[in-house]
């Protein structure tokens, strides 16, 4: 199978009536992200950019297990210099950032697990939709040991406040579902996946009826009222924990299912 006929058939998009409907669909590993589906996602917001057709956006999980996983631990196996860990924040960074500077309107529809890069795709869209069974968060201090780029930190401040920022990575929990609607991770709950599906595709119909304009100019009003570090700021925290002996640790405690010994170095 070739690069693009892979990355069609893991990332799908359909169009239908204006609304064009995302589906990470690699239900096998809970919708873990590789590499080349960044790059389709980041291609899907730049085609909405540009097509007044469409106008709004659903992102949804394949199957019943997982909105999105976060990024394929097997491409962190790759990285061999510090330079790689800096190009893959880069990545992360500009792929929210053209998901968040979207034309349209964004809605994630959320389904069991939420994590990591999941997390930081769903925090990126202007409104989130799960189910009783959603569990978001981004558990990277009891796995991987990695951290945050300045732009997610920032994006995620802005939605929940530093203090829940904190205590959702320090603890390294999953939010529930009513949790994560009392703080701001979710704007509505719904009982199940059928239902979230007849829920999202109400709300995206609203949305496609309205002043395309209007909605626009509201999200970049919001935007300019969040100021965003830029990445060159964040990359000295990106390198202290990419490059340590804890995140290869984190990385090999992974991938053979053991609990990881970090020694803070």
């Amino acid at each position: 199978m070739d690069l693009e006929v892979a990355e069609a058939k893991d990332l799908v998009f359909e169009i239908e009536d204006g609304i064009g409907r995302i589906t990470f669909n690699r239900p096998q590993a809970r919708n873990a992200f590789t590499f080349a589906m960044y790059e389709r996602l980041a291609a899907i917001c730049e085609e909405a950019n540009g097509d007044r057709a469409i106008k709004v956006l659903v992102l949804r999980g394949a199957g019943d297990k997982a909105f999105a996983s976060g990024t394929d631990i097997n491409q962190f196996r790759e990285f061999k210099t510090p330079q790689d860990a800096i190009d893959y924040e880069n990545r992360i960074d500009r792929v929210l950032t053209t998901l968040e500077q979207c034309r349209v309107p964004t809605i994630a529809a959320i389904n069991g697990f939420c994590t990591g890069g999941g997390a930081g795709i769903a925090a990126a869209c202007d409104l989130r939709i799960g189910t009783t069974s959603a569990k978001i968060g981004f558990p990277i201090a009891r796995t991987l040991g990695n951290c945050l780029s300045m732009s997610n930190v920032s994006r995620l401040t802005a939605l929940i406040g530093a203090a829940r920022v904190k205590d959702l990575i320090f603890t390294a929990r999953l939010v529930e579902a009513t949790e994560a609607a009392h703080v701001g991770l979710l704007g509505e709950v719904v009982e199940d996946g059928a239902a979230l599906e007849r829920r999202a595709e109400e709300v995206a119909r609203l949305l496609a009826s309205h002043a395309p304009l209007t909605l626009n100019a509201t999200k970049q009003a919001v935007a300019r009222l969040q100021k965003r570090l830029t990445r060159d700021e964040g990359e000295d925290l990106i390198l202290m924990c990419y490059t340590s002996q804890d995140f290869r640790e984190g990385l090999d405690a992974f991938l053979t299912k053991r609990a990881p010994q970090w020694r803070g170095q």
